[in-house]
């Protein structure tokens, strides 16, 4: 049985993870901190907008495990909130151990506390990593879900200085780029005014620090919108990695989602002025606990990738969620998991690879997020299925639908029908 290692748990990683595992190999997650998810952890959004229609295509495909579990662990189903409709707010508490739980059902070894230190390579191929306390994993072929945000160095000169995130770096160490070590040189994201990086979109809350009155409203109802006074408006509008929630309503209200704590859907706000806001008089954050200074950067590491996501440069290293561009989002993670699980597996069994096709809109997007990318203007946007630039592409070219049976009937037309849910034949 051929070993794959890969490398990130986040959703990206437990997503190639899962699509290994199901296309025959023998799995190992490897994870530098102690929980599952990463950013999930502190994320909670599914099926918005457009991200509906590439969650119905995973599943599908065959191998739409982690979005029925965010399904099943939803707080809240088919709610609306400005610039986006029909989200389900995944339970942040319990999924991530409904996740891990469903791994090692599927037989997936992971491994916690194991920051990569080191490679071994031989003519461009990656023989093995090793992890600081020297204990070394050797794979037939290697998964890059490392993702791109932080360490601290980054987050002080490109941000406002580590905010202590839930990618907790102090503790765990910062971000180790698989591609980096091979040698690969990676690629940095930018904003329009061509400053580096871009913040994680969104804070949270303590639900309990907040009026009985919001939270009443976010147990009933999921959301709680919020106007501000002009006085009180902080606009951080353009330093979100999130550009689809840069609307004009997030940054005149308070936007509240209930996800198991209040997500407050501004990258960061100043403490002393949330306060001064009704029913906010004893706010606290929860994550980023600095929630009131900064927040974590992103995009400083992309690897060069072909669509089948392999990484070009390396002979048996493949790259999904943020390792693999532009594309923003825990579902977006999920879609280039799965594909990139799937082709290792492929690869090290000498197997032609596949991509999806592009009258998909997962395989759409991420042709496009490649092609996009090579343009410098392409450089300062981000892409998701949910909103700005994708979202409207994807009703342009009639690929966005919530009609499940007439997604599945386009996935099933592509021949792509349950194409992750079988393991490849040798």
């Amino acid at each position: 049985m051929k070993k794959v290692i890969v490398v990130g748990g986040g959703w990206a990683g437990c997503a190639a993870a899962i699509s290994a595992r199901k296309a025959g190999a023998e799995v190992t997650v490897l994870e530098r901190m102690d929980m599952l998810l990463g950013t999930g952890l502190v994320g909670g959004i599914m099926r918005n907008n457009g991200r509906y229609t590439a969650a119905e295509e995973i599943i599908a495909m065959g191998c739409g495990d982690l979005f029925e579990i965010c399904d099943k662990s939803s707080r809240h189903i088919n709610i609306e909130f400005p610039g986006h409709k029909h989200a389900n707010l995944y339970d942040v508490g319990k999924t991530p151990g409904q996740v891990m739980r469903h791994l090692l059902k599927l037989g997936i070894k992971v491994v916690f506390n194991m920051r990569v230190s080191k490679i071994a390579t031989d003519n461009g191929r990656i023989l093995s990593v090793e992890d600081s306390r020297g204990n070394i994993y050797e794979g037939d072929v290697f998964v890059d879900a490392t993702g791109t945000a932080g360490p601290i160095k980054n987050c002080t000169k490109y941000g406002n200085g580590c905010a202590m995130c839930i990618l907790r770096c102090p503790s765990f160490g910062g971000r180790v780029s698989l591609t980096g070590l091979a040698g690969i040189e990676e690629s940095m994201g930018g904003k329009a005014d061509g400053s580096i990086g871009a913040m994680s979109g969104s804070c949270k809350l303590y639900k309990e620090s907040l009026s009985e009155e919001i939270q009443k409203e976010l147990k009933e109802k999921g959301v709680a919108v919020i106007p501000l006074p002009k006085d009180l408006i902080e606009d951080h509008l353009d330093a979100k990695a999130c550009q689809q929630y840069a609307l004009p309503q997030f940054r005149d209200n308070i936007i509240l989602l209930d996800t198991g704590h209040a997500k407050l859907m501004t990258p960061y706000y100043n403490l002393e002025t949330l306060r001064k806001i009704p029913g906010f008089e004893d706010a606290r954050f929860e994550d980023p606990y600095a929630g009131g200074k900064g927040n974590s950067m992103r995009y400083f590491a992309m690897a060069p990738r072909d669509n089948y996501l392999k990484v070009e440069g390396a002979e048996n290293l493949f790259c999904c969620g943020e390792k693999a561009g532009l594309l923003v989002g825990h579902t977006e993670a999920i879609v280039t998991g799965t594909l990139a699980g799937h082709n290792s597996v492929r690869y090290a069994l000498g197997k032609e690879l596949i991509t999806i096709p592009e009258g998909l809109a997962t395989g759409d997007a991420i042709s496009y997020v490649k092609e996009e990318m090579s343009k410098p203007e392409g450089m300062t946007k981000k892409y998701t299925f949910s909103g700005s630039v994708y979202f409207e592409r994807m009703k342009d070219l009639n690929l966005y639908s919530i009609d499940s049976a007439e997604i599945w009937k386009r996935v099933e037309e592509y021949g792509m029908k349950n194409i992750f849910a079988r393991a490849i034949e040798k």
